[in-house]
C-alpha cells in the first residue's frame, strides 16, 4: 500500500485562500492574463493605459494584503496592454509594512492561478555602482537576499512549486536580452546588475552600504525577491526592470529622501512604460 501523505492544515488554507482570490477575479474580468506586472514607488502610471480595464483596489480582493507605502495605490488592473492580456499590480506590499513574507508573495501566486506564465517586476533602487546615475533604468540580472525572511519557509505546497527551486537564473536571460534589444531600438540606455533586497524601513548606514558594494551589489531597495522566489517556485519566467531613483554611494555625502526618490520615478515613468510595452509588444 502507499503511505498516506498529510497535507498541513495552513498547506490547505493557503490554497483555499488562493482559489478564493481567483474565482473573485474571474467574476469580475473575463481577462485570462498571460503577463503579470508588479509596478514599484512611483511607477503605478503605465497601469493607466491598459485597454478594457477592470480595476479593484487590493482590499476588495480576498485575502489580498493592502499597500500602505507612498507611491503605491494597490489596486490591481485587469485588461490587455500592447496586445497582451495583463493582470498589472499598480503597488506592492512590503515586509516593512508589517507583512509576512508568504503575504507579500501572495498576489503573484493568485495571478499565477489566473494563468500567468510570465511575471514583470519593476522597483525603485538606489544605485551603488559608480557607472550608475540617478534616473537609470537596471535590468535586474540577479539578486542578493538579506530579508532574512523567504516565503518558501514551512512546509511546501507540491501543487504550487517544487520543494528546493533553483534560483540560478531567476532573471531569465532570454528575457534580459530581449530588453536590451528593445531599449537600444528606443534609443534608451539600461545599465545591468544585482539587486540587493533589504527589510527597511530604515535606508542603511554608510558602513553597510560599503559592505553592499564589497559583496557585489549595484543597487539596493526593500522590495522584490519574495515575489521574484515566489514566481521562480511557481514555475514563471521573470524579467526585472529597477530604476535607479537615487545615488547611495557610501560617502557622497547625500542620501536621497523619500521625496527625491518619488520624483525621480515619476519622472523616469514615462521610459519605463516605453520599455515596458516594447518589451510586452514583443513577446
Amino acid at each position: 500500500m502507499s503511505p498516506i501523505t498529510t497535507v498541513p492544515p495552513h498547506v490547505l488554507d493557503h490554497r483555499r485562500r488562493v482559489a478564493e482570490a481567483a474565482v473573485y477575479l474571474r467574476e469580475r474580468s473575463a481577462v485570462a492574463p498571460r503577463v503579470g506586472l508588479i509596478l514599484g514607488s512611483g511607477l503605478g502610471a503605465l497601469g493607466e493605459g491598459v485597454e478594457g480595464a477592470v480595476r479593484l483596489s487590493f482590499g476588495e480582493i480576498p485575502h489580498f494584503p493592502v499597500a500602505t507605502a507612498p507611491g503605491h495605490q494597490g489596486v490591481l488592473v485587469l485588461g490587455h496592454l500592447e496586445g497582451q492580456p495583463v493582470a498589472v499590480m499598480q503597488g506592492r506590499v512590503h515586509l516593512y509594512e508589517g507583512h509576512a513574507a508568504q503575504a507579500v508573495a501572495f498576489p503573484v501566486r493568485v495571478m499565477k492561478a489566473l494563468g500567468i506564465d510570465t511575471l514583470i517586476v519593476t522597483c525603485a533602487t538606489g544605485g551603488l555602482n559608480f557607472r550608475f546615475r540617478a534616473g537609470d533604468l537596471m535590468l535586474i540580472q540577479d539578486h542578493i537576499n538579506l530579508m532574512g525572511v523567504n516565503p518558501l519557509v514551512g512546509p511546501n505546497d507540491p501543487e504550487l512549486g517544487e520543494r528546493f527551486p533553483v534560483m540560478y537564473g531567476a532573471y531569465r536571460p532570454e528575457l534580459i536580452q530581449l530588453a536590451k534589444e528593445v531599449a537600444i531600438s528606443q534609443g534608451t540606455l539600461v545599465q545591468e546588475g544585482v539587486y540587493a533586497a533589504i527589510p527597511g524601513p530604515a535606508f542603511l548606514t554608510k558602513a553597510e552600504l560599503r559592505y553592499l558594494t564589497r559583496i557585489g551589489a549595484d543597487s539596493v531597495g526593500m522590495s522584490t525577491v519574495p515575489e521574484v522566489v515566489a514566481a521562480v517556485h511557481a514555475g514563471l519566467r521573470v524579467l526585472g526592470i529597477a530604476t535607479v531613483s537615487d545615488m547611495a554611494i557610501p560617502d557622497a555625502g547625500h542620501h536621497a529622501s523619500e521625496t527625491e526618490i518619488l520624483d525621480v520615478a515619476r519622472r523616469v515613468g514615462p521610459t519605463l512604460e516605453r520599455l515596458v510595452r516594447g518589451v510586452l509588444a514583443r513577446l
